[in-house]
């Protein structure tokens, strides 16, 4: 399993920083793939639960709603023509969209990366939690929300905490890098943005990504940024699950 820490503020006081040109415009599935998104027969193979981060500042200001779909727009996170992907999730509201190991890993939204991990530090003799996702990227979208996607086999060059990237822009490949259980998988989460440092279980997840991964993969600019808001205003950033 994309993703972005993904929020307009909370970047470690760094200005954000272009990424050299913007990649192509992400285009829509085609129309090979599968119009109703299933996973493979059995559980989800991943077990995830966050990153190793390579620094984490993300603001802890409650997201704020979305303008109008019409003045925002979003990407699938993946861009390839055969991708599945299940409602559902083992343990919390999280996605694993299947796709062959190289697939790009695209950001869904405008926004600012929050934290990166190039390097895989799981051990599945070691703790489970913040190490689980293996190489990621998260991102703060301008929308507020923030989007993380784990597994990698590869992060972007250039792309790095406090850079702005694109709608589509490019952030990675599909891997397995974590506790994927050898399957070539993105792990997607949708998340408000929060301060502390290692918050890897709210990172991980909070808010079914499928209904917007339905929208996107449509062509349909739904945002999850009141879903998140009304999250967090209920919840805050806890520092346990």
């Amino acid at each position: 399993m994309l993703l972005a820490c993904l929020f307009a503020t909370g970047c470690g006081g760094e200005p954000p920083r272009p990424v050299g040109a913007s990649a192509p415009a992400a285009t829509e599935p085609s129309a090979t793939a599968p119009s109703s998104p299933s996973q493979p027969a059995g559980a989800s193979p991943s077990n995830e639960t966050g990153i190793g981060s390579a620094g984490s500042a993300a603001p802890s200001k409650r997201p704020s709603p979305s303008a109008e779909p019409s003045t925002r727009r979003y990407a699938f996170p993946v861009r390839a023509r055969n991708v599945d992907y299940h409602p559902t999730h083992s343990a919390y509201p999280g996605t694993d969209l299947f796709a062959a190991c190289g697939a790009p890993v695209v950001a869904v939204t405008d926004g600012t990366i929050l934290e990166v991990s190039r390097v895989d530090r799981f051990d599945k003799f070691g703790p489970m939690g913040p190490n689980n996702g293996g190489k990621s990227v998260s991102l703060l979208g301008d929308d507020g929300v923030r989007y993380y996607g784990s597994h990698l086999t590869q992060v972007t060059a250039g792309v790095e905490k406090g850079v702005r990237v694109r709608a589509g822009q490019s952030l990675g490949t599909v891997g397995k890098t974590g506790n994927a259980n050898n399957v070539c998988h993105l792990h997607f989460g949708i998340s408000p943005p929060c301060a502390r440092t290692g918050d890897w279980w709210i990172r991980r997840g909070v808010v079914w990504p499928a209904p917007y991964l339905d929208a996107w993969r449509k062509g349909t600019n739904r945002s999850p940024a009141a879903a998140v808001s009304e999250w967090h205003r209920k919840r805050g950033c806890p520092s346990v699950p």
